[in-house]
């Protein structure tokens, strides 16, 4: 080989975007984003997550998923995680058909860390939720066939200081939320459930509450949101990203949060 031949070869590897090197060296690697999808009938048993949002607070931002994924009316998985890292200071939560839902997490994930390697700094907050946005519309064929993707985005701004929310709709377009956002089947729900209970500058211990009663509406609601299951010990997946980075918040925590908000309401019946 050539010079100039190896010179080439290695300017490939040098974009900055992961999924742009994989679309012009190896294509057949990338998941089905924007590949189309068959018109096959057995779409709609494609197992599917249901609810995930995320609410601003005094440190930062939480993010929080049910577990469940629903197979047409049936339940396809109870413990589903729906809230990835995508870097330390940023997370992103998906709704839509779970398989590719999680390719396009992963992938995500990716991107960003290759970005890093490759320029040798992060990208901003707003540059990683411009290159979620890309990925979304380049799922836009198959969206059009009923495997619809549509995230959340949220991290901290280390120069703004503040945690940012970001959703989109399946053409790729970024809007980004002052406050909360909740997406998925029991979305309208828990947005409608924050309305009342959130407010600004709330603690952690206030956010928590009010984003695990946002998702026990929705699961009261909505059929595909999963509440709280005590017998098998199924709960909420709650995370916080804040100027420390990305964390979780403990199990027992969150079982304890959602028992005592189960005894509460029993208590109002």
């Amino acid at each position: 080989m050539t010079d100039e031949q190896w010179q080439a070869v290695f300017a490939n590897y040098s974009n900055a975007s992961f999924v742009e090197l994989l679309r012009g060296t190896s294509p057949h690697l990338l998941p089905a984003l924007g590949a189309g999808a068959p018109e096959d009938p057995m779409v709609s048993a494609v197992p599917h997550g249901t609810t995930v949002l995320a609410v601003r607070y005094r440190d930062g931002v939480l993010m929080a998923g049910d577990r469940q994924a629903t197979e047409g009316f049936q339940v396809a998985h109870r413990t589903i995680d729906k809230i990835y890292k995508a870097d330390d200071l940023s997370g992103i939560g998906i709704a839509g058909a779970a398989g590719p839902s999680m390719e396009m997490a992963r992938l995500f994930q990716t991107e960003v860390e290759h970005y890093e390697k490759v320029e040798g700094d992060g990208l901003s907050l707003e540059g990683k939720a411009n290159r979620l946005a890309q990925m979304i519309r380049m799922n836009l064929p198959a969206a059009m066939q009923g495997l619809i993707v549509i995230p959340i985005f949220a991290g901290f701004d280390e120069k703004a200081g503040v945690g940012r929310i970001f959703k989109y709709d399946i053409t790729g377009g970024r809007y980004e939320e002052a406050e909360y956002f909740a997406q998925g089947s029991g979305g309208k729900d828990a947005r409608d459930s924050l309305k009342k209970r959130y407010r600004k500058d709330m603690n952690k211990e206030e956010a928590l509450r009010a984003t695990l009663e946002a998702l026990l509406d929705a699961a009261e609601e909505d059929i595909g949101t999963g509440g709280p299951d005590l017998i098998r010990g199924i709960f909420p997946t709650v995370k916080t990203i804040t100027r420390s980075g990305f964390g979780e918040v403990p199990d027992d925590e969150v079982r304890r949060a959602c028992e005592a908000l189960l005894v509460e309401r029993k208590g109002r019946l």
